[in-house]
């Protein structure tokens, strides 16, 4: 809905969104989980953005930050270095060239790139991941990449993204950052002077670094058994969405009603379910804020459970599941590499010919899929720490990231369904004599 703007993660808009989903836990009779007895755990989310005060020239060029100039590496720099423009792309020899202390520039080109979901998004990290990482390992004392044609189309995409700076949890990587190598991006009209002989880049730019908080909802059901009832099934969601970005079909707010809204009713419709009838297990709903932002939300959570971690049996998310053919679904973490637990796996499979009987795609799970699905959702923290985990998604559309992702445009037959589906696994993982074993050979590609 268009009230909570889009619940961004790291906004007031998120905390709003995710209080209003703790008062729904609240009139189903699901008990609190978080911390304090609440519905609630708070974490900080530690944000970092280039500062107004940057500053950043070519020669005589002063380029103003964000409209002639992006800066699409959120960190500090201070770079003297002269220009060295290699052309096109594609069309020198990496091995050839020296770029040792130098501000390299090249023109974008789309040739040779694999495309995954949201192009215009991705087109920055893909030309990074194509070229500016080997540039870099090289001794380049900074990146300069001008659009070319696509590259202005993505222009307003790559812009939002990288004003928004970097985002990570307390610990994390992103947290604190060193002073790195500048990758910008130039308009394709600098093409006209930007292979001038004797120009030099100076950048200054500057953090700002602040902490605004996020949360997780958590709530539970308690189990039959006076044994088994210690032990919990975790059913994972995530509450934020993009909130306000670029204009699509005459919209702004990013609702993010399959991605994850549709995750988060038809888990509370689980819960409401065992709470009726409840299964020997007791079960846990855990919405991890500030997914978006980088799975945030789940590795606080699995990092500091709010209960303790060896007592949660599997971990069934759930990751856009109303859209696409009425009869097809996905099960990712079933195929090795990702399997971890051969009989969580066998629980859902046989859920599903027991209930919805969807046709199974099993491309997304594979290692080579160039959309690594696997790694985009909020199982993946537990996965790593040797917890049972699954994902449930009906797969990617093009709507996804997009206004257009709204509550009109969701299948609700098939989102009955596939909670149907979540909701027999769980039954079986609850009732199971003994936990789902996690694979001793378990090892994810990366």
């Amino acid at each position: 809905d268009p009230h909570f703007v889009g619940r961004s993660g790291g906004t007031l808009n998120e905390l709003k969104a995710s209080a209003w989903f703790a008062k729904k836990m609240q009139e189903a009779g699901i008990l609190p989980a978080g911390d304090d007895g609440t519905y609630f755990q708070f974490w900080s989310l530690w944000i970092n953005r280039i500062s107004p005060s940057s500053t950043l020239n070519i020669g005589d060029h002063a380029l103003k930050l964000w409209k002639d100039v992006l800066i699409a590496q959120t960190a500090p720099a201070m770079v003297n270095a002269p220009v060295t423009f290699l052309g096109q792309a594609g069309k020198f020899d990496m091995n050839a060239v020296d770029v040792k202390g130098k501000a390299v520039a090249l023109q974008m080109s789309t040739e040779g790139i694999v495309w995954r979901s949201l192009p215009e998004q991705r087109y920055g990290r893909e030309m990074m991941l194509k070229y500016g990482n080997d540039l870099l390992a090289k001794g380049a004392a900074a990146i300069i990449f001008i659009a070319d044609e696509y590259g202005e189309h993505s222009w307003d995409f790559a812009r939002q993204n990288y004003r928004l700076g970097s985002y990570d949890i307390e610990g994390g990587a992103n947290a604190i950052i060193a002073a790195k190598p500048p990758v910008i991006w130039l308009h394709a009209s600098a093409m006209q002077w930007i292979g001038q002989p004797g120009l030099i880049l100076n950048a200054n730019l500057v953090l700002n670094s602040f902490t605004y908080p996020s949360v997780n909802v958590v709530g539970k059901t308690m189990g039959s058994d006076p044994v088994l009832s210690k032990e919990y099934v975790l059913l994972s969601g995530h509450p934020d969405a993009l909130g306000i970005r670029n204009v699509q079909g005459n919209d702004s707010i990013y609702h993010g009603a399959d991605d994850n809204a549709s995750v988060n009713v038809s888990m509370l419709a689980v819960m409401r379910a065992l709470k009726k009838a409840p299964a020997k297990r007791s079960a846990l709903i855990v919405l991890h804020g500030a997914e978006e932002r980088g799975l945030l939300g789940s590795r606080w959570y699995s990092a500091h459970p709010t209960v303790p971690l060896s007592s949660i049996v599997a971990v069934l998310n759930g990751d856009m599941i109303g859209r696409n053919n009425p009869d097809s679904a996905a099960l990712l973490g079933s195929q090795v590499p990702h399997r971890n637990s051969p009989e969580l796996v066998k629980m859902a499979l046989d859920a599903n010919q027991e209930g919805p009987a969807f046709k199974l795609d099993t491309l997304w799970d594979k290692p080579t899929h160039p959309e690594t699905w696997y790694f985009r959702s909020d199982h993946v923290p537990y996965a790593r720490l040797g917890v049972p985990a699954l994902m449930y998604t009906t797969l990617l559309h093009k709507q996804y990231h997009t206004p257009l992702d709204n509550a009109q445009n969701i299948n609700y037959p098939k989102l009955k369904k596939m909670t149907e589906w979540i909701y027999r696994t769980a039954w079986k993982v609850g009732n199971a004599d003994k936990r789902p074993l996690v694979d001793p050979n378990f090892k994810l590609e990366r």
